[in-house]
């Protein structure tokens, strides 16, 4: 990614740096973690027991070192480093690991919270320690949990994959259009751009239609190359909407988050988080954007232009739900005792849809085409070397991402907030590829 640095506000990295373990005896200590009390437990983790140690997979000397390899991993980018080396890449992290459903490992490192608006550097009594259960705008990985409520409807009979997207959305209109798929969609094969213009519209309406009538880029002929456009799963969520008759975050609720018990996972956290949730869990983004410092507010503009729910960007979660998501799929679609996807849907999700297509990719030239419904599949530029024909995951701009490899039974959640207090300053990519190798 080319990126144009500034210079750094002060970082003070030995001030208000730590590292905390979820789910532990308050008084144990762990290799790399500061000895702190142990958070309450979140719902719907259905793997594994909350306040359970986590059982570290080949426990011994090697299984003990792995807290302090990811620690290491997580505090190395909270300074400058030769892949980034004016600027920190993030202010704070999350990581959870875990194994066959057991988490293997939940850190937490640095601060949800350092700059305010401008950005400027805020006070150490003011900024906010990172938690294991700090709440984090997802950004791009929301795509995976519209793909999967698209899919629902899939496995109900009421949306066809391989049916034309103007079908279900008459509004879906322009040269070219026509033959667009709702699995191209998912598969990032229609055509569409990157992203859509809702900027000068009085209307929610209006926008909503302005990203349906969103031109195929020139040339494009759908289906045959690979272009990563956040405006085909915008798209996949207003056909949601319009095949149950539900806004996007109620089917959000009655189709994934209720039936998993995920008590933290919705778009617009400011509406239903407590006063102290809001002051102590949630992450911040940027701190020099138009509308000041984001925290709690969708990063993504055009998200935000559209109210805060849209298909591609704007649910906020935490770490552990969103290891939910992984196991759900990595388990062929049932969590918990219960099936929210078909088992056979879940295959067609993971398997590659765009095999021998080439990719259009100008900040990754060397990105290939394999993804599947939703889903990226076998990307070392982030998966690193949990990367495999089988690996799957997604990851968002704000620093987010998951990564799932079947092989190994692992799903792994690395939640940053490197676009605090500005997206521009740093590429996240080395720090996913270190944690992933960290756990290799």
């Amino acid at each position: 990614m080319t990126v144009q640095r500034r210079s750094l506000l002060g970082f003070g990295f030995a001030a208000a740096v730590g590292l905390t373990g979820c789910g532990e005896n308050p008084s144990a200590t762990r290799s790399g973690s500061w000895n702190t009390p142990s958070l309450p437990p979140e719902g719907g983790q259905g793997g594994a027991a909350a306040g359970r140690a986590p059982r570290v997979p080949g426990a011994g000397p090697t299984g003990a070192a792995r807290p302090r390899t990811l620690s290491t991993a997580l505090h190395r980018y909270m300074q400058p480093t030769a892949e980034n080396p004016k600027h920190p890449t993030y202010p704070g992290a999350v990581v959870l690991a875990q194994v066959d459903g057991e988490p293997t490992d939940h850190l937490a490192a640095g601060e949800a919270l350092r700059y305010d608006a401008g950005p400027v550097l805020l006070p150490v009594a003011k900024r906010v320690a990172m938690r294991p259960d700090s709440i984090f705008d997802l950004a791009s990985v929301t795509k995976v949990y519209t793909a999967i409520l698209a899919l629902q409807q899939v496995d109900r009979g009421r949306i066809d994959l391989d049916a034309p997207v103007v079908r279900y959305l008459p509004e879906f209109t322009g040269t070219g259009k026509s033959a667009v798929t709702v699995a191209m969609l998912l598969a990032h094969t229609s055509g569409l751009p990157v992203g859509a213009k809702v900027t000068g519209y009085s209307t929610m309406a209006e926008r909503w239609r302005a990203v349906l009538a969103t031109p195929l880029v020139t040339g494009a002929v759908p289906g045959t190359v690979f272009r990563y456009s956040s405006v085909g799963l915008m798209v996949v969520g207003k056909l949601v909407e319009k095949v149950t008759g539900q806004s996007l975050d109620r089917v959000l609720r009655t189709g994934l988050t209720e039936p998993l018990g995920l008590r933290h996972t919705n778009f617009n956290p400011n509406t239903w988080l407590s006063a102290t949730d809001k002051a102590t869990r949630l992450v911040a983004t940027d701190a020099r954007s138009s509308r000041g410092l984001l925290r709690g507010v969708v990063h993504d503009d055009v998200a935000n232009q559209l109210g805060g729910i849209a298909g591609h960007a704007g649910i906020f979660s935490t770490a552990q739900e969103v290891a939910v998501i992984g196991q759900l799929l990595l388990d062929g679609g049932t969590y918990g005792g219960k099936r929210i996807l078909a088992e056979s849907t879940v295959r067609r999700m993971l398997r590659n849809a765009n095999a021998g297509l080439p990719a259009v990719d100008p900040e990754r030239p060397t990105r290939t085409a394999d993804h599947g419904l939703g889903l990226v599949l076998n990307q070392p530029w982030f998966m690193g070397r949990l990367a495999g024909p089988t690996t799957f995951g997604h990851t968002g701009f704000t620093g987010t991402s998951l990564v799932v490899a079947p092989e190994r039974r692992m799903v792994l959640v690395l939640l940053t907030n490197r676009a605090h207090p500005n997206w521009s300053w740093a590429n996240p990519d080395p720090a996913r590829v270190a944690v992933a190798n960290a756990l290799v």
